[in-house]
């Protein structure tokens, strides 16, 4: 008799932490779902394209009825994470719509996991979720967004730029040793260098045709191709010692090839891993070979500054 109520127990303790499991996994995912509702109408209401607000809204409305189903089963309100919607915010506002919306949707794929470890208790949930995040992944692939026409134009720039500047600069730092002098050197090669780059973008988005604007696409490769110099620069010009300057303009690039590397590879949904290591062995490669050069050209012809 003792023993038949002892399993009784165990298995009314364990029911009930089932229970509470399974509610909480619930109400975890209705605030993820409420706090994408807001996000959505934020952006839907804060973008100037008609189109863009327009299937923002449609997705936000589709949140709201993810969030209805779920209250549904769970009897509970909750509210929206207000951090998460500062941060998409944030993200919206300084990498783009387009980069903001895909973070989201690889959050809300975790989201979907949720869905289905529910599924057994909530006959039909995860077909009707599932169906639902189609639906929504069809709707962004509609948004149009400025910056991703002319991202082909910034990876010329960026790339161009950490290329012949790595390289350049690498050189420079072991045939002329003075820091300054080398800094100088690279802003101004890398200014007309930016100059030609943006000609040569104008030029060749005119002669393809196209929907690109020539203007704008030589300006997005100009600016890029600046912003890259200017960054790989500055360690020249606020030290003396040559292989310190060195190390942070190695270390500089590396940082910008991982943070364009992972912008492209969330809004192209390509490969980081594999963009990022092609980047870095091209940069890394030209870098090292003109480094050596300068060395050479040193020692051969005793070239002292």
């Amino acid at each position: 008799m003792f023993s038949v109520s002892l399993v009784s127990i165990n298995y009314l303790t364990f029911i009930i932490r089932l229970r509470f499991v399974w509610k909480e996994l619930v109400l975890k995912a209705q605030v993820n779902e409420i706090t994408e509702y807001v996000v959505y109408s934020k952006l839907s209401r804060s973008v100037k394209d008609i189109n863009n607000s327009t299937i923002l809204s449609r997705i936000a409305e589709d949140e709201l009825k993810h969030y209805g189903i779920l209250r549904g089963y769970s009897g509970v309100d909750v509210k929206p994470n207000f951090w998460r919607i500062a941060f998409y915010i944030f993200l919206a506002k300084v990498f783009g719509l387009t980069f903001a919306l895909k973070i989201m949707e690889r959050i809300e794929g975790e989201a979907v996991k949720v869905y289905s470890s529910l599924s057994h208790s909530i006959p039909g949930l995860y077909e009707i979720l599932r169906d639902e995040e189609s639906h929504e992944r069809e709707l962004l692939g509609l948004i149009d967004e400025e910056r991703l026409k002319y991202i082909g134009s910034m990876i010329l720039g960026l790339n161009d730029a950490l290329v012949e500047l790595t390289g350049a600069l690498a050189g420079l730092t072991m045939t002329l040793q003075d820091t300054r002098l080398i800094g100088i050197i690279g802003f101004i090669t890398g200014f007309a260098a930016a100059l030609s780059m943006a000609a040569s973008e104008y030029l060749s988005s005119k002669a393809e045709g196209g929907n690109v604007n020539p203007v704008k696409a030589s300006m997005y490769t100009g600016v890029m191709y600046l912003f890259t110099v200017l960054i790989l620069i500055f360690p020249y010009l606020f030290s003396s010692n040559i292989y310190v300057c060195l190390g942070l303009m190695i270390f500089n690039a590396t940082l910008i090839i991982t943070v364009f590397t992972f912008y492209t590879s969330i809004v192209k949904e390509s490969s980081f891993k594999r963009r990022f290591l092609e980047m870095m062995t091209i940069s890394l490669s030209v870098a090292l070979l003109s480094f050596t050069i300068g060395f050479l050209v040193r020692s051969v012809f005793g070239f002292e500054v």
